[in-house]
């Protein structure tokens, strides 16, 4: 039996999160304290007071989450006692929590994590004019129909396969209009449903060009360490150590497909059958379970963080 620790992305993001674990613990409490100093923000009384709509913005929520994470793990690791390298086999995180992953694993430190997804997140935004990019969840259909399906919405236009999260839940992205031609033409490709997703930018397509070039000089201008355990890149969806090839995959991450689907499919193929989602919700844990022979747990209140110390640290 192996373990691996999970970090969520965008859209686990909600008004209140993290506000128990900063009670409850002063080493949680912390972590929220240095991410708003790296970022010269209250970005912790924007977490728990909202406005929500505030919250969501990418430049935000980004840090955010990561921040949450940072503090279970902060709890697990100094409060409890946890080794991550002694315990955890990998770590791995959907989009953005790629960086709370190699910050839990010691690659990044904290305030750097939070300064380059601050950036991050602000030339997601910036990389495309609101109103121009669109996406959409494919119900139903697999990577393959949903790339068909994106081939022949183009049209010229940028449609590309973004996020294969699970067997039968792939999301694209692109322009507005190839979006739209492809949420019509998705019941041909074998989609039960396309859902248009309520997001301010499409991510992870080639329409985020100007962000990966952003994000290639911030990265250059940070230090990154070995983690203490392998990161199972989204673009790879395998195990990658070395810092300088973390630094590529980072920025080809964010033009690149999230291959969630897959970086699942290795951690059960490589003896991981328990996944912790370290952080704020419950996505990541709800699509673990989709995979027989993974027991999923969430990882994000004090009972939770309690409860998974006492099975790991015994």
């Amino acid at each position: 039996m192996s373990i691996a620790f999970i970090f969520p992305g965008q859209g686990s993001q909600a008004v209140g999160m993290g506000a128990d674990l900063a009670k409850a613990y002063a080493e949680a409490r912390a972590v929220f304290d240095e991410v708003d100093a790296a970022l010269g923000q209250n970005l912790s009384g924007l977490m728990w007071e909202g406005p929500e709509q505030t919250l969501t913005l990418t430049e935000n929520a980004q840090p955010a989450l990561m921040a949450v994470s940072l503090a279970a793990i902060r709890v697990l690791t100094e409060a409890k006692g946890l080794k991550l390298k002694d315990r955890v086999a990998y770590v791995a995180g959907h989009s953005l929590g790629e960086y709370s992953a190699l910050a839990a694993a010691g690659a990044l430190s904290l305030s750097d994590a939070a300064r380059l997804l601050k950036t991050r997140g602000r030339a997601m935004q910036e990389a495309v004019p609101v109103g121009q990019g669109a996406m959409a969840a494919l119900l139903g259909a697999d990577l393959a129909q949903a790339e068909a399906l994106a081939k022949e919405a183009a049209q010229g236009d940028v449609c590309q396969a973004a996020n294969d999260n699970a067997p039968g839940q792939v999301v694209i992205s692109g322009t507005k209009e190839a979006i739209e031609r492809a949420i019509a033409l998705a019941p041909k490709f074998g989609a039960r449903r396309a859902v248009p997703l309520p997001v301010s930018a499409p991510f992870h397509c080639a329409l985020m060009q100007p962000a990966a070039d952003v994000m290639r000089d911030a990265l250059r201008a940070v230090a990154i360490k070995a983690p203490a355990v392998p990161l199972v890149a989204n673009v790879l969806a395998s195990p990658i150590s070395d810092p300088e090839e973390i630094r590529a995959r980072l920025v080809e991450q964010v033009t690149g497909m999230v291959r969630w689907r897959e970086t699942m499919s290795f951690l059960k193929t490589n003896g991981a059958t328990s996944v912790y989602e370290i952080g704020a919700g419950r996505v990541l844990t709800g699509i673990a379970r989709r995979f027989e022979g993974i027991e999923a747990r969430s990882v994000g209140t004090p009972d939770e963080l309690e409860a998974v110390a006492a099975a790991l640290t015994t």
